[in-house]
């Protein structure tokens, strides 16, 4: 996929959704200490270049899907569903399960977060698969079961943790779904609930630049930062709050940045992305794909290149991830798990680097096994939670490099002290 061979961003989702079709997903399963279990629906739909729709009442299946005549015209546009909640953790974590206090929260209008429609499993619920359609059915109002939508398959299941990975909050599992039928289905989205149909387009051109020109849709890297004090110290205690936010500053996860008009103006009244310029009267914002939802889609958007181009390591092929872990340049993170560079933080203190490099050795050991299995043809890809294990290995680092910097920062507080008092005494 260099720069003389780009593709569509249709061939580069067919590609994708059949190769999460034939790949069976990682599935982790609940320990017995804790069985809470939320799923998400990712749902793609390809929008007719222009009315008339295509009057084939027939729904076809996945392979007979792209090669429709509609589906490969150059002018239509793959998009993916977000929604925007009002009152969640922004950092992704699916509808109620989420805690409304527990996450940054947007600095303003101009910024708001994605996540994809979904939410915790309920006691009567049949499993993840149903999870996500009920879940996107309450709170977008649209309907999976219907015969405009297949079932393509799950992403690999990921495990949901506290901030610094010391307690297992839940196992979440992501399915893929696809909209067969050309036609816009009609929405109605729950309270506090906004729908965004983002261009997939938008996605693609930044994470794979060299697969698809570069247009007006295209998305660009930025970041988040969250004070470290919202995620290390107690909600309410606001001096600990302070004495935190000095001590270790901020956190910054990577985030794709995405241009939207207002849902509410006029020229947008059905909730949909556009892509022309705003007017004056019109106001625009941009919404950032960061977090868990961010990761998900990196795992979506990392179908789109072959293994083959991942192995023969390709510099074109890999995914743009705008930076590494802290600890692991020089590591394929693109090819053994993309997601886990969207929720690894950077500190913005140099030193809680360094420490975290210094402690994240058997994190480090255990990126290069996961990428030596891939090499090697993944026989122990699936049967291992590589993810889990070297998520859990990069936190205790951090851990542990959290408390050397704190045990620094209060011995040169004290020798500051004691260099004072001696100073007055003399």
């Amino acid at each position: 996929m260099d720069q003389g061979k780009q593709t569509s961003v249709v061939q580069l989702l067919s590609r994708a959704l059949l190769g999460i079709r034939t790949t069976p997903p990682r599935i982790i399963a609940s320990p017995a200490t804790q069985p809470r279990r939320a799923a998400v629906a990712i749902v793609i739909r390809v929008v007719p270049c222009a009315a008339p729709f295509p009057n084939d009442t027939s729904i076809p299946t996945l392979d007979q899907f792209f090669d429709l005549e509609w589906v490969n015209h150059p002018s239509v546009r793959p998009e993916i569903l977000f929604v925007r909640r009002s009152g969640f953790a922004p950092d992704g974590v699916p509808g109620p399960t989420g805690d409304s206090g527990s996450g940054p929260k947007a600095k303003n209008n101009e910024e708001v977060h994605l996540a994809f429609p979904g939410g915790r499993t309920e006691d009567g619920d049949e499993g993840g698969l149903y999870t996500a359609m009920r879940q996107t059915w309450e709170e977008t109002g649209l309907d999976l079961a219907e015969r405009d939508f297949i079932c393509i398959g799950q992403l690999d299941d990921r495990e949901i943790t506290t901030s610094l990975g010391k307690r297992l909050l839940m196992i979440l599992s992501p399915f893929v779904f696809l909209q067969l039928t050309p036609n816009t289905l009609p929405t109605d989205p729950a309270e506090g609930t906004t729908i965004h149909w983002i261009p997939l387009e938008s996605l693609v051109n930044p994470v794979l630049p060299h697969a698809v020109p570069r247009t007006a849709l295209a998305g660009r890297w930025s970041s988040v930062t969250v004070d470290a004090a919202s995620r290390l110290a107690p909600r309410h205690a606001a001096s600990l709050k302070v004495l935190v936010r000095l001590l270790l500053g901020s956190m910054q996860f990577p985030a794709i940045l995405i241009y939207l008009r207002d849902p509410n103006s006029r020229a947008q009244p059905e909730k949909t992305y556009t892509d022309t310029v705003p007017s004056q009267t019109t106001k625009a914002y941009d919404l950032k794909l960061w977090g868990l939802s961010l990761g998900m889609t990196l795992d979506l958007l990392a179908k789109m290149v072959s293994d083959t181009e991942f192995t023969t390591g390709y510099p074109s092929a890999a995914l743009q991830l705008p930076f590494h872990p802290v600890g692991g340049e020089g590591m394929r993170i693109d090819a053994v798990a993309p997601s886990l560079a969207s929720v690894f933080p950077r500190f913005s203190y140099p030193d809680v680097n360094f420490w975290i490099w210094v402690f994240g050795k058997r994190y480090r050991e255990v990126i290069r096994s996961w990428e030596s299995s891939m090499r090697e043809g993944g026989a122990n890809d699936k049967r291992l939670n590589w993810a889990g294990t070297a998520l859990s290995n990069f936190y205790a680092a951090v851990r542990k490099a959290l408390l050397v910097v704190l045990v620094l920062r209060a011995i040169g507080v004290l020798f500051g002290l004691a260099m004072l008092g001696w100073w007055i005494s003399a």
